[in-house]
């Protein structure tokens, strides 16, 4: 039996136009009704499976109001799919986000301070997750030093929450699927 928030559906592998020839990932793109099931417009986790092939992962937003998920090549080959192959995918989200791996540069100034790393521990998995992909969305490397920065001061300065951050990419389009290489 299917549950009533999994959503089941076709779509095609893609490769990603920006990866190095030892990069063999690719990825697919949810249909905005699959993606509706899910809790939020910004990353968010799922199991599911693609050609019966069982996955857990966190999907991005394509700053359309949808995600994309980022396909191993190892999950790519136990669905015995190619690149260009229609695959069938059902996707269910999970009860509880899992912890977010903290980036090293964020992890650095936090633990460096008391209050930073006080009120870091007291934020919900979802704001963690939010401060993390505000980070990560910045497109250069000066505007994430900034950004690790201010994440820094404002968690010192009690802010639990990142201000302002547009979670789907739509407003902002600072998040997007990747390019589909030709």
């Amino acid at each position: 039996m299917v549950k009533a928030d999994t959503s089941q559906f076709e779509t095609v592998l893609l490769r990603p136009a920006e990866s190095d020839e030892n990069e063999r990932w690719s990825f697919l793109v949810l249909p905005k009704d699959a993606s509706e099931i899910l809790p939020r417009r910004g990353r968010t986790s799922v199991t599911g499976t693609i050609n019966g092939s069982s996955f857990q992962a966190t999907l991005e937003p394509d700053g359309q109001l949808s995600h994309w998920l980022k396909v191993s090549e190892e999950l790519r080959e136990a669905a015995k799919a190619n690149i260009g192959d229609r695959v069938r995918v059902q996707i269910t989200p999970v009860e509880a986000e899992p912890e977010p791996q903290l980036p090293d540069d964020l992890m650095k100034v936090i633990t460096a301070s008391e209050q930073a790393l006080a009120v870091w521990q007291q934020t919900t998995t979802i704001a963690r997750l939010d401060w993390i992909h505000w980070i990560e969305s910045a497109k250069q490397a000066k505007t994430r030093q900034i950004r690790v920065s201010k994440a820094c001061d404002m968690l010192a300065s009690g802010k639990k929450r990142v201000c302002c951050f547009d979670q789907s990419g739509f407003y902002s389009k600072s998040l997007s699927a990747p390019d589909v290489a030709e």
